[in-house]
């Protein structure tokens, strides 16, 4: 793993938040075999790994078996020597910053090379500037490993960190590497890349990826990973060669960010159950996700018709 004067670096490219897996539909026991399996297939394409993130469902699982799916991730990549340096990020979020702290320590000691910090949302409208920049700088401080901030306002009870307070609250902590936008702001990216050099800025969606990389982002983390992450890190590497002066590149990536921008809107209209119901028919594992969220019960032909362009790609690959 890279690393400067400031500390590890978070490596640039693609990432996939993956979806976590159950044994049955009555259990809902983990299914940690799959898990491995999935862990496997996405990093065996250069495609980083961010286990417990929104897409895996941590909110739905306890503190031990979130221990369970972080060593089980870890295992998978050590079991296979060309997949060992691929990155290990976990989501370490709660509503405290004790229990933050808590999980964060716990996925160090599990393997995880980053913690990635979601704002704790219950208490959304009693958190002001400070109070988050001092949750976020208390449990970065208190971190064996680097922390990744993670902004999503979809799932934090509309708690949107703007620029400035990103920047305070980076300038704060050292041991602050990173952070993945899932607000989809390309203006607040752009005006993130500049904060320190080893400050890693990840868009939350592959629908803007290329944009992003002309702001000098660190890559994206992208449910779209999932189902086609090599298609996703085609379009990273396309993207930086375009960008650097290979004109020919540049074109097709222009192109591929089309199709994949097409394929990342219809899995974000239909979530976790899609994305899940998707894998179950590429790769006859996904199932369902834990209840209260329910099975995907939507447009199905739909929804691979939508993907099908993108598949078509990926196969190539």
């Amino acid at each position: 793993m890279p690393s400067s004067k400031f500390g590890k670096l978070v490596p640039h490219g693609v990432y996939a938040p993956l979806t976590t897996f159950y044994s049955s539909n009555t259990s809902q026991d983990l299914d940690l075999s799959t898990y491995a399996e999935h862990v496997k297939f996405v990093a065996s394409s250069g495609v980083g790994i961010v286990c417990l993130g929104s897409m895996g469902e941590a909110v739905q699982l306890s503190h031990s078996e979130r221990n369970l799916v972080v060593e089980a991730a870890r295992k998978a990549l050590d079991s296979d020597e060309k997949l060992k340096e691929i990155p290990l990020i976990v989501g370490t979020g709660a509503s405290s910053t004790r229990e933050t702290i808590e999980l964060t320590k716990s996925a160090a000691e599990k393997g995880a090379d980053f913690g990635m910090v979601i704002a704790p949302g219950y208490f959304s409208g009693a958190l002001s500037k400070e109070a988050l920049k001092t949750y976020f700088v208390e449990v970065a401080e208190a971190s064996p490993i680097p922390v990744i901030l993670y902004n999503y306002p979809g799932v934090t009870g509309g708690i949107d960190m703007d620029s400035d307070l990103i920047t305070d609250i980076a300038a704060s902590c050292s041991n602050i590497v990173g952070i993945k936008l899932t607000c989809g702001s390309v203006g607040k990216l752009t005006r993130l890349t500049t904060l320190r050099p080893d400050f890693a800025v990840l868009g939350g969606f592959v629908d803007f990826l290329g944009p992003s990389l002309l702001a000098s982002a660190a890559g994206g983390i992208t449910g779209t990973a999932n189902i086609a992450p090599k298609t996703c890190l085609k379009l990273y590497n396309l993207t930086k060669s375009g960008l650097s002066g290979n004109s020919s590149d540049l074109s097709e990536a222009i192109k591929l960010q089309s199709i994949v921008s097409h394929a990342d809107w219809a899995l974000q209209k239909v979530g976790i159950s899609g994305t899940k119901y998707a894998l179950e028919q590429l790769k006859g594992y996904g199932g369902i996700p834990r209840k209260p969220i329910l099975e995907f019960k939507g447009d199905k032909e739909g929804l691979m018709e939508s993907l099908k362009e993108i598949l078509e790609v990926e196969k190539g690959l």
